[in-house]
């Protein structure tokens, strides 16, 4: 019993001591864990008023970013019209200098009249008549200078489109290496293939003399008025206002540049049956007029030795190229 009674004393006195102990140290607990609690409510009031900053922030900055953007496109629009506008009717000296001619307004017109003189004299030689003289050299004076000066025109831009991809890639490598956009426009301009590499010459010159990349990059789409160029200077004037990845956005153009190529070349080729029956249809005339002219000349030769079958070929000369011109558009496929 005593061993028994020593037992619950010491269980009751460690029980006493405890309740003694807990009444002493409850109100400290209780205040300690009230500051716990009110720090972490201050903890999470602050990190939610700092995330809050931040998401205030970044809204503020997408929000900026999106009026600039919205603004540079707007910028971008007005100029396009205004190019649009300059080039839907291109002056002498700008085409000129878009089909690559180092010749001036003035020598251009003289060898016009030089061709239309040459052509009126030798039909004047040919057949003495004023209609068929005045027509040749009309053609030869009007109609085939602008013919040579659009097909040269014509052939330097595709010439330029089959080029420009390559130039974009290296740009895109040039930029991924580190290297200044500047540089590998000066790259483009030593290595490059004709005409790309005069065109990008001409813009390192106008950075010489203090333009602007954009304004000078703008530049390009003046000498070659394509899809391409725009496509590109409107690339490089929202990456200088607005910033961005550049040769992110350089690659895309390239895929984009290399798409187009390969459909202009899929429709050249489903349009070239078309082109070809065109081309017969054209030619026939003239094949079978030379054919009755060697076969039996005197039934064919009233034609150019009586006033009314001269204009009969005058009437016929225009009705085909009407044709001819309406074949083109039916299947002359831009974009």
């Amino acid at each position: 019993m005593s061993i028994l009674t020593l037992a619950l004393f010491v269980l009751l006195t460690t029980v006493a001591a405890s309740a003694v102990a807990y009444a002493f140290l409850q109100p400290r607990i209780a205040a300690e864990r009230n500051a716990e609690a009110r720090l972490s409510q201050y903890k999470k009031a602050e990190t939610d008023s700092t995330s809050k900053r931040v998401a205030r922030d970044r809204v503020q900055e997408i929000a900026k970013r999106r009026k600039t953007i919205q603004n540079s496109l707007q910028e971008i629009e007005d100029k396009q019209k205004e190019r649009s506008k300059q080039n839907a009717k291109p002056s002498l000296h700008r085409r000129l200098e878009q089909a690559g001619l180092s010749i001036t307004e003035k020598q251009f017109v003289w060898a016009s009249v030089g061709s239309g003189v040459v052509l009126g004299l030798l039909a004047l030689l040919l057949q003495p008549s004023l209609i068929v003289t005045l027509s040749m050299a009309v053609v030869g004076g009007v109609g085939v200078p602008r013919w040579t000066l659009n097909h040269l025109r014509s052939r330097r831009q595709k010439n330029f489109i089959a080029e420009f991809p390559n130039a974009v890639d290296l740009i895109v490598r040039g930029v991924k290496s580190g290297l200044p956009l500047n540089d590998t426009f000066r790259m483009i301009a030593s290595e490059a293939a004709e005409p790309v590499r005069t065109e990008f010459q001409k813009i390192v010159e106008a950075q010489q003399m203090g333009m602007t990349v954009s304004d000078s990059v703008e530049r390009l789409y003046q000498s070659v008025p394509l899809a391409e160029t725009n496509f590109f200077a409107i690339v490089i004037m929202i990456q200088s206002q607005a910033g961005g990845n550049l040769s992110e956005a350089l690659g895309n153009l390239s895929r984009v540049l290399r798409d187009r190529k390969r459909m202009k070349a899929k429709i050249q080729a489903m349009s070239m049956e078309a082109k070809a029956s065109g081309g017969i249809i054209g030619s026939l005339p003239f094949i079978v007029g030379l054919l009755v002219y060697l076969t039996t000349p005197d039934y064919i030769s009233i034609l150019f030795t009586n006033t009314t079958g001269n204009i009969i070929l005058v009437a016929a000369a225009i009705w085909m190229s009407i044709g001819i011109f309406v074949m083109k558009q039916m299947i002359n496929f831009d974009f």
